[in-house]
């Protein structure tokens, strides 16, 4: 489906390259953008000029194309308005397209193959798996500059740079956390993922680094499930664990509520609990609350990506503790960067330890900080909630 939009002004995005923050002003004017959602409709996508939109060389707009991974997901929501505001505010002509739903890599590949068609400067891509990898290598070849937000490639060198939060980082936070609070009491695990039917880095880094901020060996980083389901955490006054499930979830709230259904099934004494976003979380709250369990008390909850939604709950006890991300910041070093390699060939360096990609920040939000958690900043939920998307 596609359609075309004309939006006003309603903030602006100011990006600096660093780990800088994003000023949102309201502003005046007016511009319009494509916004289409998969295949098959997705190769009759065509972009709209943007009415301020600044000349690349040759005279046309720097033309960009952004791809989610769905357009109904908050986090992916706020990615695409942190993009259409940082257009709006430089002159960028922006497309964004989306999958129809995790797991759609083909409605990826057509909106990819579109960009190339429409002859676009760059593509930002939350990139789904693997299999999207030929395409962005045939946008690239074609002369396209392509950015990976949040969801680093594997390996990380298909596409030119990744803008994300260090996941394994967000994803140790919350498990050092975890250990923190436990303070030597046995964890019964439940682990609710995306997939199971593949290896995607934001859900083997998050859930590898949860287990390993916990202190659970972790046999390869890159596979989720090959470590010892019993034995013992290190982190902090250490302990006993059992792990008693990993669920796919589709990392939506509905697959929330059944994977924790099937994990409770297994053992109702599951008392630490994983996901991997917070709508997964919200779907597993909902389920152990109709199982008569206390939320804070019989069982923890720990998450990642901090919208306003989630951190909200975490000041309502509902999550102890969520990684946040900032999706707009990498939205809007995105369009930022392509619009500067295209006028000036002025290209971003990467920043993570590793030296792999651009790191946006992490924070860990809880009311009920922990002396265990090294891997991230903590702050309270009111902070958390006073700089959240969504």
């Amino acid at each position: 489906m596609i359609n075309r939009v004309s939006r006003g002004r309603a903030f602006a995005a100011v990006a600096a390259f660093g780990v800088a923050s994003m000023v949102l002003a309201a502003c005046g004017g007016g511009t319009s953008s494509t916004e289409s959602s998969a295949a098959p409709a997705a190769s009759a996508a065509s972009a709209a000029p943007a009415d301020s939109a600044a000349p690349a060389e040759g005279g046309a707009p720097v033309a960009v194309s952004l791809i989610t991974k769905d357009s109904t997901n908050p986090f992916f929501v706020a990615m695409q308005e942190g993009a259409k505001a940082t257009a709006t505010e430089i002159g960028v002509d922006l497309t964004v397209g989306s999958g129809k739903a995790e797991g759609d890599d083909q409605g990826q590949i057509d909106l990819i193959e579109n960009a190339i068609a429409q002859g676009q400067n760059g593509i930002l891509i939350t990139p789904m798996s693997v299999n999207v990898n030929d395409a962005i290598k045939k946008a690239r070849d074609a002369g396209l500059f392509v950015i990976a937000l949040d969801t680093p490639t594997d390996p990380p060198d298909v596409v030119d740079i990744t803008f994300a939060t260090d996941n394994c980082l967000a994803g140790e936070a919350i498990g050092q956390w975890a250990a923190g609070k436990l303070n030597g009491e046995k964890a019964v695990i439940a682990r609710l993922v995306i997939f199971n039917d593949r290896m995607v880095s934001v859900d083997y880094c998050r859930d590898n680094g949860f287990l390993k901020g916990m202190g659970i060996d972790v046999v390869d980083p890159k596979v989720m499930g090959d470590e010892a389901l019993t034995g013992t955490y290190a982190t902090g006054a250490g302990g006993d664990y059992e792990i008693v499930c990993l669920e796919a979830t589709g990392a939506n709230e509905e697959g929330g509520r059944k994977g924790m259904e099937t994990c409770l099934s297994k053992n109702p004494d599951i008392n630490v609990i994983y996901t991997i976003n917070e709508p997964t979380a919200f779907g597993a709250a909902a389920a152990l609350e109709a199982a008569g369990k206390v939320i804070g008390k019989d069982v923890i909850i720990v998450s990642v990506d901090g919208g306003l939604a989630g951190v909200e709950a975490v000041k309502k006890g509902q999550i102890q503790a969520t990684s946040q991300q900032y999706p707009l910041r990498m939205a809007a070093l995105g369009v930022q960067a392509i619009f500067d390699i295209v006028n000036s060939g002025t290209k971003p360096e990467n920043t993570s330890a590793d030296g792999t990609f651009f790191d946006t920040g992490v924070t860990l939000c809880t009311d009920d900080p922990m002396e265990t958690v090294t891997s991230a900043p903590q702050e309270s939920a009111q902070y958390c909630i006073d700089n959240a998307w969504g």
